[in-house]
């Protein structure tokens, strides 16, 4: 009687074999980089890996504005990955991370994130499989969408004026039901800039902000409010505490994201909910986040955490202290569809972040479009991802040139 073969056994030479897939080597790693759309001053990052049996991969590793230092790791790290089995994902993702000096940050895990997701779309593609069918296979048939990236342009916005007056209000309140009639349910804005130590002014504009876009949506509509940890504990909770009406659905990054312990004690003394982990990499270190058991939602991103194998990791974690997952996503096209894959095969995804700004920009380099409809995405239908990147289209768009620390928004918002 002949044994049966494990579906799940993806390394065996005999399953491939069987499968007919090839037993490849990859031969080279390329870096693309062109200009993020919307963002003149930013970067999108890919990644291609090569393989013998001309089955290539694509990642994504957008690090904003750290182009030059995630680049020279990638090449770096061809010199390794050149004749090792692409299949081979959870060595070489191990490798890359326990066998060199220094490891860690958000440099070389962006690396380690672009190659990891690279290998995924090789296997794959080579077996003939999207990749969310690779850990299980789907457990919903679309994933919600929740829209950031809508309030950008000349108007006023939280990239721009912030004078607080009545004519902001209005223009958010029309932009947020323009959204919610394109059929998202949940959408992000970032009303609170400046310093750590906020004023009474800048809480009214804020929370006024908030208060105009509630009013406008309705109360079904989640709203998601962005901090980008520019506060300070005090006057994060002076935040909270004026948002608590509002019904928002989380007050994100609060307070600077590197002290688990404090935003812990913070989570614990508001009643709003709060999320956090964009800037978290590896499942290290959010199990000091998750064993504090104060946050309901957690954010890693897949172009910085560790890519599809390791966020596949942190969301299982998660799940042991029923935390959802909203995936980060700031990025690219490929971050987009891989966070997608992710999704699909999860069961504690809670919504996945969409740039809205950017969408147009994603379909016209992808070979195959993201699938958007009524505030729901799924993948590309197809092996691996699904799609590829256009060449012809990347070369209309030649990356940007920068200056480090003067290029960043950050101060503006």
């Amino acid at each position: 009687m002949t044994a049966r073969l494990n579906d799940n056994d993806l390394t065996d030479n005999a399953y491939r074999t069987a499968k007919k897939a090839p037993l490849m080597k990859i031969t080279d790693v390329e870096v693309l980089r062109i200009q993020a759309g919307t963002e003149p001053n930013n970067n999108w990052l890919f990644v291609r890996i090569h393989t013998d049996e001309g089955i290539s991969g694509l990642g994504e590793g957008s690090l904003q504005y750290k182009d030059a230092a995630l680049t020279a790791e990638l090449e770096n790290f061809g010199s390794y990955l050149r004749g090792k089995d692409p299949f081979q994902i959870e060595h070489i993702w191990t490798s890359l991370h326990r066998r060199v000096t220094w490891t860690g940050g958000a440099v070389t895990i962006s690396a380690i994130s672009a190659i990891d997701l690279a290998l995924w779309d090789i296997k794959g593609k080579a077996l003939g499989v999207p990749v969310y069918e690779l850990i299980g296979g789907k457990v919903r048939d679309s994933v919600p969408l929740y829209a950031n990236g809508w309030f950008s342009g000349k108007r006023p916005s939280a990239h721009g004026p912030q004078d607080g007056g009545e004519p902001e209000r209005d223009w958010y309140a029309t932009r947020a039901k323009a959204v919610v009639e394109q059929g998202y349910r949940c959408l992000k804005l970032y009303p609170f800039g400046g310093e750590q130590v906020i004023t009474p002014e800048r809480i009214t504009r804020g929370v006024g902000l908030v208060a105009a876009v509630r009013e406008a949506v309705g109360p079904n509509i989640e709203i998601g409010v962005d901090v980008r940890a520019r506060l300070n504990v005090w006057s994060a909770r002076r935040v909270a505490q004026q948002l608590e009406p509002l019904d928002i659905a989380w007050l994100e990054e609060p307070i600077l994201f590197d002290n688990a312990d404090t935003m812990a004690k913070f989570a614990r003394s508001v009643r709003v909910p709060v999320a956090t982990g964009e800037q978290l990499y590896t499942r290290w270190e959010f199990r000091a986040l998750l064993e504090q058991n104060a946050i309901g939602i957690i954010q890693p991103d897949i172009c910085h955490a560790g890519g599809f194998s390791e966020l596949r990791k942190i969301a299982a974690m998660a799940e042991t202290y029923y935390v959802t997952l909203a995936p980060h996503n700031s990025n690219g096209p490929l971050s987009t569809v891989a966070s997608l894959h992710l999704d699909m095969a999860i069961n504690n995804c809670h919504m996945q972040e969409l740039f809205l700004n950017s969408v147009d920009l994603y379909h016209e380099v992808l070979t195959n479009p993201i699938v958007i409809e009524n505030g729901n995405g799924t993948p590309p239908a197809g092996p691996g991802w699904g799609t590829d990147l256009d060449d012809a289209v990347l070369a209309k768009f030649p990356p940007a040139d920068f200056t480090p620390v003067v290029s960043e928004p950050y101060l503006r918002f």
